[in-house]
């Protein structure tokens, strides 16, 4: 971490760990000054500028917070961990819009991940083998368009959704309520190895921090926010995936259920949020249909610039990297620091499917580019082409690859046919 993204995630570690200034206020804070550093340098002018009371102000000048934020200081770079600040070009623009966003998040994994499109995929832990089948089987075929899978690491649904999320492009993004050095329930070590080396871990919880009760509830409102849609595979009535469709419909995002047996108990959250508007859908395709606005205005913009706590669950510590001196936090001071230029990056393809409702009346094709008459020439010579073959003949990765035949779908040159293979439209 350099000297300047060290001081500003140490300022952001001051307004997080301020008493009386929540989410709700970090957010007019930072979206006023666009960085924490920044923020904490003019503290002394936020009660002029109508952003905190007397009594807020106050609060923060006695630096109260310190001792706290030094000691997460001290997690973070003893974990070496890499931190996504306010200020990071990087940090989503969707998670932004939300009325209480996270100050930073702690993050394991490819960061490319949050320029995708993404789906949510909420469920109980005790489910059926119906809904694990299910949860799996949306998931990949989400993922083999290039939708990112965004879901809990809890055990069932949550599992199902990002083993079939990885098996494809779109990959998959855990939201942990949880340090992200901590592997909860411990028998997901497996796939935090994998979203580890090709997915992404998010948290906003202190490395070391172990599964309290209350922290899941703060966490849903993350996966909510990073996708474009949230779904609830198979849950009860009194189930927390339900508190997760009903953040998603507070922020705006599209919610869908899926419809189980009768017999089942687990199935009744699912029928209660399909009675109160959530939109029921049988399949990916459904979710993509009915997202479809959603995701050209995303492709457009991705090519534009009091009881006792109860036991606490099995979980296991994951050995982020070596072990190394902790690093002495800074200066009792709070200082300001111009945050560091970064190169933006490339976007990961965003996919939807193709409307396929008749046209009014004859309409002019849309220009294409070379490289996308090279791929729509090879299927119509060739046929029915897998997407890695597609890749292999035109020396392309799988994004770039992906992105090219999304945008070949939405101008209605090429179809894609189950299993990944596209033709022709």
């Amino acid at each position: 971490m350099s000297e300047h993204a060290r001081q500003e995630f140490w300022a952001s570690l001051c307004i997080k760990h301020a008493p009386g200034l929540g989410p709700r206020t970090a957010k007019r804070l930072l979206e006023r000054f666009g960085s924490a550093a920044k923020a904490v340098e003019r503290a002394r002018a936020w009660q002029d500028m109508g952003l905190v009371t007397s009594q807020q102000l106050q609060s923060f000048l006695a630096e109260s917070w310190r001792a706290s934020a030094e000691e997460e200081l001290a997690k973070a770079e003893d974990k070496d961990i890499a931190v996504l600040t306010w200020a990071d070009p990087r940090y989503p623009q969707r998670l932004r819009e939300i009325p209480d966003p996270p100050v930073f998040l702690y993050t394991v994994g490819d960061l490319g991940l949050l320029d995708n499109p993404g789906v949510g995929m909420v469920g109980s832990r005790e489910c059926s083998r119906y809904g694990i089948e299910l949860a799996h089987r949306i998931a990949m075929d989400l993922s083999d368009t290039g939708v990112t899978i965004i879901s809990g690491l809890a055990y069932g649904i949550d599992r199902e959704a990002h083993l079939g999320g990885l098996k494809g492009p779109g990959s998959s993004i855990a939201v942990m309520g949880t340090g992200p050095d901590l592997i909860y329930p411990a028998s997901n070590r497996d796939i935090w190895r994998e979203l580890a080396e090709k997915g992404l871990i998010l948290s906003e919880f202190p490395p070391g921090t172990k599964p309290l009760s209350g922290n899941f509830p703060l966490r849903n409102r993350i996966i909510s926010g990073l996708s474009l849609g949230v779904l609830v595979v198979e849950a009860t009535t009194k189930s927390g995936s339900l508190i997760t469709a009903r953040l998603a419909m507070e922020q705006g995002r599209e919610v869908f259920a899926v419809p189980g047996p009768v017999s089942l108990k687990s199935y009744r959250g699912c029928h209660e949020i399909i009675n109160k508007g959530a939109k029921l859908v049988h399949g990916a395709e459904d979710i993509l249909l009915e997202l479809k606005p959603q995701l050209e205005a995303f492709l457009a913009q991705g090519r534009g610039p009091k009881s006792a706590p109860a036991p606490l669950p099995e979980f296991e510590q994951a050995r982020l990297l070596p072990d190394k001196p902790v690093a002495k936090a800074p200066p009792r001071r709070v200082g300001a620091a111009t945050p560091p230029a970064r190169k933006p990056r490339s976007p990961v393809p965003p996919v939807t499917k193709a409307d396929k409702s008749p046209a009014s009346g004859p309409q002019a094709p849309e220009p294409t580019s070379p490289f996308e008459d090279n791929v729509s020439g090879h299927l119509a010579a060739m046929g029915a082409t897998h997407i890695d073959s597609l890749c292999r003949i035109f020396g392309k990765d799988a994004s770039e690859m992906s992105r090219t035949l999304v945008v070949l779908e939405l101008k209605g040159v090429v179809r894609r046919l189950p299993g990944g293979y596209y033709l022709t439209a």
